[in-house]
């Protein structure tokens, strides 16, 4: 049996609910937020034993600031990432899954790793007021847990993309590999280039750090302009550093993909052009840059993901994989009903993330009666599970 009837075999029979475009669009909106909130857990837990280690009050309170900060952005990232994870399942299970029963023990043991990362990330930050210095190995602790929960992924989501190196791997020396303790793929310049990001993606969280705590009465004035300038500076460096990493992953690329020619990359380049200009111009004032380089920020990080799903077509594409291809088995009813539930979602969580941005830029007690999201927030919650509610009843009678 060669690759393509290998993978053709290896899908569901039942093929999608819907049309794999849509899953398709979802899974790069879903994955850029995603990577957002692991790059900011990734230099964030970083920048929190480095400031740690540092001397001076404002070292101190930034390693106070990055220790909240990273147990929060830790939690958000594992959330956000199921939504991909989804998606990625349905319209490449043949990859995905088969990818991931060749390192079973190493994807097994990603939860108890991501586990303990977030439980040192939280004694490190109930501690981290204290200023002794061997509390700093919880925080190195969570780092290195984190990244190797980076290596895990990476090197899965890698050898996904070589299936006719699977059974090589899975039959190795004549003898089978029931265990799945191996991680069988890496690659420096990918792994680098989304590791590299999350240390310019670092320094625009800071300069948004500094913006967003500006209008508060009882932060210090110099400290939020030093924290807004460092991570101007941070975020500029490190952008150049991962356009360098970024030639260095094209030029390792199969000269098959002619990736340097395809539109999309054309299209994606210049957000990545546009950041490192306004970058610079931020440098002069980067509180008043804030958000405007966030914006830029997060329309390349988009336009990386977009890239990133291109480059996976291509990849399945040497297999005659196409997603589009996929057998069609319409359902309506849930596809609505996930759609309809993603909806009230995106307002409840949105009701959510203003009542905490208005709370956390003041600190006096403020009026959230005014905020729109609060009635729709409700009613639409209430919706919700009566339609669960209704279904449920339905089905089971």
């Amino acid at each position: 049996m060669n690759v393509a009837e290998m993978l053709k075999s290896l899908q569901d029979p039942m093929g999608v609910p819907f049309y794999p475009l849509v899953f398709q669009i979802l899974l790069v909106l879903t994955f850029a937020l995603h990577i957002i909130f692991v790059n900011f857990v990734i230099g964030g837990s970083f920048m929190t034993v480095y400031a740690y280690f540092r001397r001076g009050n404002n070292y101190r309170l930034l390693a106070k600031a990055f220790a909240k900060a990273t147990t929060i952005n830790l939690s958000l990232a594992i959330v956000l990432g199921v939504a991909p994870l989804l998606f990625v399942q349905v319209i490449y299970d043949p990859f995905w899954y088969t990818s991931n029963v060749l390192s079973a023990s190493w994807m097994i043991g990603i939860l108890f790793v991501l586990m303990a990362a977030f439980s040192f990330a939280y004694v490190f930050y109930l501690k981290v007021n204290k200023g002794k210095r061997h509390i700093a190995v919880w925080g190195i602790l969570a780092f290195l847990l984190v990244m190797l929960a980076a290596v895990i992924m990476h090197a899965v989501s890698y050898q996904a993309l070589q299936p006719e190196k699977w059974l090589q791997w899975y039959m190795n020396n004549n003898s089978t590999d029931l265990y799945g303790a191996r991680l069988h793929a890496f690659q420096w310049p990918r792994f680098l280039h989304f590791i590299i990001a999350s240390f310019a993606l670092t320094g625009v969280f800071m300069m948004l750090y500094a913006w967003y705590f500006w209008k508060r009465e009882d932060m210090d004035k110099t400290y939020l302009a030093w924290v807004g300038k460092a991570g101007a500076e941070m975020a500029v460096y490190f952008t150049v550093l991962q356009m360098a990493v970024g030639v260095w992953w094209l030029l390792s690329l199969p000269a098959t993909f002619h990736f340097y020619t395809n539109y999309m990359f054309l299209t994606g380049v210049p957000f990545a052009i546009v950041l490192l200009l306004v970058l610079i111009k931020a440098q002069s004032d980067p509180r008043k840059y804030a958000l405007p380089v966030a914006a830029i920020m997060m329309l390349t990080v988009l336009a990386m993901s977009s890239l990133r799903e291109v480059l996976r077509m291509l990849y399945a594409g040497k297999y005659n994989y196409s997603v589009y291809s996929y057998k069609l088995n319409l359902s309506y009813g849930s596809t609505a009903l996930f759609l309809v539930s993603f909806v009230m979602g995106i307002v409840i969580v949105g009701y959510m993330i203003s009542v905490v941005f208005k709370m956390g830029r003041s600190s006096k007690p403020i009026d959230l009666s005014s905020l729109k999201l609060r009635s729709w927030s409700v009613y639409l919650m209430i919706a919700w599970i009566l339609m669960m509610i209704g279904i449920g009843v339905a089905i089971a009678s």
